[in-house]
């Protein structure tokens, strides 16, 4: 991917040269009028009837415009840092981004500041965002805290969760083998994610599926150097792990479960 040159000043720092230009766009904004009118009008009101005697209520006025778009730029972002588009160690600015993204600043800024929460990225004063740069060290460490959390729950949903649950998450694991047979990583991650975290929400925990999934989108940002050496076959080798594990947990075979996560966390990249 060719990566644009890191500016010394934020209005001079390239946006992303691999996710296209009309990627987000600012939905059309309703008139003033418009929007007056539908937050004044009564509930079941409509041309002609008479509603004199109902006291308008008035609806919020509608906040998803910009929730939307700033939702839609952080998975762009996201995925751009799976990718390896956004590169460890670079500067971006959030202008520079909403050029490229077509909208203004603010919702870049506002996505940025979320990945600066989750680690992704750290501030760099009147330049923009840095991408946080990551060693094989912490790589290693996520994938401890994860076995952690995620080895004993999945022990114990081995021992509790009746088959037929596991077999609707087959589905699932199918669909990280179509994933990785793609040979993206991103669409891979994604798809990734969402197994285990199917697989979490059986404990009926959602403060642990939360804060394992956090882990995990961590676990999938590249190292220092690029995206990573992983390629279709080690994708593929890592979604073949998925049935093999619902196999075990519908035989309630705990130490192939054990042995399955333990491995197949640490191999994650």
């Amino acid at each position: 991917m060719k990566q644009g040159a890191q500016g010394s000043a934020e209005t001079g720092v390239s946006g992303l040269s691999g996710v296209p230009a009309d990627a987000v766009r600012v939905p059309a904004q309703p008139r003033p009028a418009d929007v007056d009118r539908e937050r004044c009008a009564a509930p079941g009101a409509v041309r002609g009837e008479h509603t004199h005697s109902e006291p308008p209520i008035p609806r919020p006025r509608p906040a998803v415009q910009r929730s939307s778009v700033r939702g839609q730029i952080l998975d762009a972002l996201r995925t751009a840092l799976v990718t390896g588009e956004l590169r460890p160690g670079e500067v971006y600015s959030a202008p520079a981004l909403g050029d490229r993204f077509g909208v203004s600043a603010t919702p870049v800024r506002e996505a940025m500041q979320q990945l600066a929460l989750e680690g992704a990225v750290e501030v760099v004063p009147n330049r923009g965002f840095r991408v946080v740069e990551r060693g094989r060290r912490e790589l290693a460490e996520l994938a401890e805290v994860r076995s952690l959390i995620e080895v004993p729950v999945m022990l114990r949903l081995a021992r509790t969760t009746p088959v037929e649950r596991w077999v609707e998450l087959r589905p699932l694991a199918d669909a990280t083998a179509r994933a990785a047979s793609s040979g993206c990583r991103a669409t891979y991650a994604e798809s990734d994610r969402a197994f285990h975290r199917a697989v979490l929400a059986l404990s009926g925990n959602e403060q642990l599926v939360q804060i394992a999934e956090d882990l995990h989108r961590r676990a999938q940002w590249p190292l220092v150097g690029g995206p990573g050496s992983w390629g279709r076959v080690e994708l593929v080798a890592d979604a073949a792990e998925h049935a093999a594990l619902l196999d075990a947990l519908i035989a309630r075979d705990l130490d192939v479960v054990r042995s399955l996560v333990g491995e197949h966390l640490t191999a994650a990249r």
